[in-house]
C-alpha cells in the first residue's frame, strides 16, 4: 500500500499570523477591515489587483478582482483584497517614461512578494492587464511559492474599421509622410481604442497571457477572453475557488513550473506568432521559479514548431476574432496531438494539460484565423536568435518570413530611440539602411525601451519593408519588419553595438541565425581600447537603482543575483 500523504495545511501561513494570544493585535486590526470570528479560521487568499484609471488594459480590473474575491469566500477561503502598480506602455511609448515600463515588471513582482509575505497569504490569485503586469505577477507567484493563479483582464473589441493602437503609431508616420491629413489622423485617434482591455492584436499582453495559460498557471480559456463579458467574470470567479481547492491539495507553483512546462510556453508563443518579449519575460520567469532556460532553448524548441496564427502585427486577424472561434484552446489540442506539447504537466485546476484540453472541440472548419499543422505560416519558429561579432551573447529578431530572411546594409547610427525616430519622420533614412539605436539596454536606457515609435513610423512611410533596425532595447509585440532587438552585450557596457559607425556593413542572416559587423577583429579592438562609458541617464531614484543591479538581456533582465542563481541550481525536470 503506498504511503498516505498527510492532508496540506490550508493556513500554514496565516496561522503565524492571526493564531494564538501573542497575536491579538494582528486580529483587532483585521476586524477593522471587515473580518468576523470565523474568518479567522480560514484560509487567506490575496487578491492583487492591478487595476488603475491610468490605462484601458487595466481599468477594469477593480470589478474583476471584487469577482476573484468572491469566488475565494465562496470556496471557504478569506480573501483579502490589495493593488500593485502598473504603468502604460502604449501611453508612454515613444517618450522618457517608457524608461520605467521594464522596471515595472520587476515593482509588481516585488510589491506582490513583500505584500503576500507580510500579511501572511496562505494563497493567491493575480490579475494582470497590460504587458508588463502578467511576468511580474508569474513571477511573485513562483517566488512566493504558495497556491496561486493568475488571471488575464482580456483583451480589448476592435475599433473603428478594425483599428487598433498599432494603427494610430503608423498613422502617425502617414502623416508625416503626406499619406492622410491632420484630420484623418484625429479620427485614426479617436476611434482605435473603443474601451477596456489590453492592446487588440497578438502583441505583448496577449502573447504573455497564451504563454502563461500553457505554463499551467492560469485556468483553460482565461489568455482568450475579451475583457468585458460574463465569460471573464466566470473566469475571475472560478479563480477564487481554484485558489482554495489548490490549498486543498496542497498544489504549489513549484508543483506546476517546470523545464517541459516552459517548453510549453515557449511552443504556444511560437505557433501563435507572439511577440518577442515572451523570451525577455520567459527567462525572467524561470529564475523567479529556479528552472534553467536559456536563450538556446529557444532555437531548440523553435526548430520542430511552426507558426500557424494568422495575427497581427504580422497577420490579419485581432485577438477578438480568434476568442470568437474558441481562443487558443483548440490550439494546443491540434500541438498535443502532434506531438509538441507535453500533455503530463501539472496545471492549477489539478490536472494535467493533456487532461484539460481532452474535451476541448475544434475551430469551426471555415475559420481562416489559425492555420492547419499541415500547412503553416512558416515551418519554424519566428522568433530568431541570432549571434555574431554585433551579438556575442545574443540578439532576438521576429521574423516570419514575409520581411525576408536575409538584410545587408550600412549603419546609421542613432543614440537613443529619439535620434531615430524624428530622422525617419523628416525622411532621413534612406531604402537599404540598417537603422542601429543603441544605448537603450537594460542598464544604458536604462529600462530597455520598446521601439514602437520608430517602428510605427518606418511603416506609416512606407518603409517597413525597405530597411532593417536593429537596438540594444527591445521591441513593443506591435512592431513587426525586419527588426532585431535584445542585443547583447549593449552598449553601456562595451558591447560591440556601441562600436559600430555609420557605414558599417552589417549583415543579418535568420537562416545562418547570424548578425555580423564587416569590421575587421583587429579594428573592433581598436574601437574597444578607445571606448568610454557615456554617463547615466539617471544617478538617483529607481532607474539608477535599476541599472546598477539588472542583468544582461541574454539573462533576462532581471534583479535577482542572476549570476548565483544561473551557477548553482540545477534544470528541474
Amino acid at each position: 500500500m503506498p504511503k498516505r500523504q498527510p492532508p496540506a495545511d490550508v493556513r500554514a501561513h496565516s496561522r503565524q499570523v492571526v493564531d494564538g494570544v501573542k497575536q491579538a493585535p494582528s486580529r483587532a486590526m483585521l476586524r477593522a477591515v471587515g473580518f468576523k470570528d470565523e474568518d479567522f479560521a480560514k484560509p487567506q487568499v490575496g487578491i492583487a489587483s492591478t487595476w488603475a484609471d491610468l490605462t484601458p488594459c487595466n481599468v477594469h480590473i477593480a470589478e474583476l478582482a471584487r469577482e476573484a474575491a468572491a469566488g475565494a469566500n465562496a470556496a471557504g477561503g478569506k480573501s483579502v483584497l490589495f493593488n500593485t502598480i502598473t504603468v502604460s506602455d502604449g501611453i508612454s511609448m515613444g517618450s522618457p517614461g517608457m524608461r520605467y515600463s521594464l522596471v515595472s515588471r520587476e515593482v509588481i513582482a516585488d510589491s506582490i512578494e513583500t505584500v503576500a509575505g507580510a500579511e501572511g497569504f496562505d494563497g493567491l490569485v493575480t490579475l494582470g492587464g497590460c504587458d508588463k503586469n502578467m511576468p511580474g505577477c508569474a513571477m511573485a507567484m513562483a517566488r512566493l511559492n504558495r497556491p496561486s493563479v493568475f488571471v488575464y483582464g482580456g483583451t480589448i473589441l476592435p475599433g473603428a474599421q478594425r483599428r487598433d493602437i498599432v494603427a494610430v503609431f503608423e498613422a502617425v508616420g502617414s502623416r508625416s509622410a503626406g499619406q492622410i491629413s491632420d484630420a484623418q489622423l484625429l479620427e485614426v485617434e479617436r476611434t482605435a481604442i473603443p474601451g477596456p482591455g489590453s492592446c487588440a492584436g497578438l502583441y505583448t499582453a496577449n502573447t504573455m497571457a497564451s504563454a502563461i495559460e500553457a505554463l499551467g498557471l492560469s485556468l483553460p480559456g482565461s489568455s482568450a477572453q475579451d475583457a468585458v463579458g460574463a465569460a471573464k467574470r466566470e473566469d475571475c470567479r472560478r479563480a477564487g475557488a481554484a485558489v482554495v481547492n489548490l490549498l486543498k491539495r496542497g498544489i504549489r507553483p513549484s508543483d506546476i513550473l517546470s523545464r517541459r512546462s516552459f517548453e510549453n510556453a515557449i511552443t504556444v508563443v511560437i505557433s501563435v506568432g507572439g511577440s518577442t518579449n515572451a523570451v525577455l519575460h520567459l527567462l525572467a520567469m524561470a529564475q523567479a521559479a529556479g528552472v534553467r532556460l536559456n536563450l538556446d532553448d529557444f532555437t531548440r524548441v523553435g526548430r520542430r514548431v511552426p507558426v500557424l496564427a494568422d495575427l497581427r502585427p504580422s497577420g490579419k486577424y485581432l485577438m477578438s476574432e480568434l476568442v470568437a472561434i474558441g481562443g487558443i484552446l483548440p490550439l494546443m489540442k491540434r500541438l498535443l496531438a502532434a506531438g509538441l506539447l507535453h500533455g503530463d504537466c501539472l496545471t492549477v485546476t489539478g490536472h494535467t494539460l493533456g487532461e484539460n484540453l481532452a474535451s476541448v472541440e475544434d475551430y469551426p472548419a471555415a475559420q481562416e484565423i489559425i492555420r492547419p499543422i499541415s500547412n503553416p505560416i512558416k515551418k519554424d519558429s519566428h522568433l530568431i536568435v541570432l549571434y555574431g561579432n554585433v551579438a556575442p551573447e545574443g540578439a532576438v529578431a521576429k521574423i516570419t518570413g514575409k520581411e525576408g530572411l536575409k538584410f545587408v546594409g550600412p549603419a546609421r547610427i542613432f543614440e537613443g530611440e529619439e535620434a531615430a525616430t524624428a530622422a525617419i519622420l523628416a525622411d532621413k533614412v534612406k531604402a537599404g539602411d540598417v537603422i542601429v539605436i543603441r544605448n537603450e539596454g537594460p542598464r544604458g536606457g536604462p529600462g530597455m525601451r520598446e521601439m514602437l515609435s520608430p517602428t510605427g513610423a518606418l511603416v506609416g512611410r512606407g518603409l517597413g519593408d525597405k530597411v532593417a533596425l536593429i537596438t540594444d532595447g527591445r521591441f513593443s509585440g506591435g512592431s513587426h519588419g525586419f527588426v532585431v532587438g535584445h542585443i547583447a552585450p549593449e552598449a553601456a557596457v562595451g558591447g560591440p553595438i556601441g562600436l559600430l559607425r555609420n557605414g558599417d556593413r552589417i549583415t543579418i542572416d535568420a537562416q545562418r541565425r547570424l548578425i555580423d559587423a564587416q569590421i575587421p577583429a583587429a579594428q573592433l579592438r581598436r574601437r574597444r581600447a578607445a571606448w568610454k562609458p557615456r554617463r547615466p541617464y539617471a544617478i538617483r531614484g529607481v532607474l539608477a537603482k535599476y541599472a546598477r543591479v539588472v542583468s544582461s538581456a541574454s539573462l533576462g533582465a532581471v534583479t535577482d543575483e542572476h549570476e548565483l542563481l544561473s551557477k548553482s541550481k540545477k534544470p528541474r525536470r
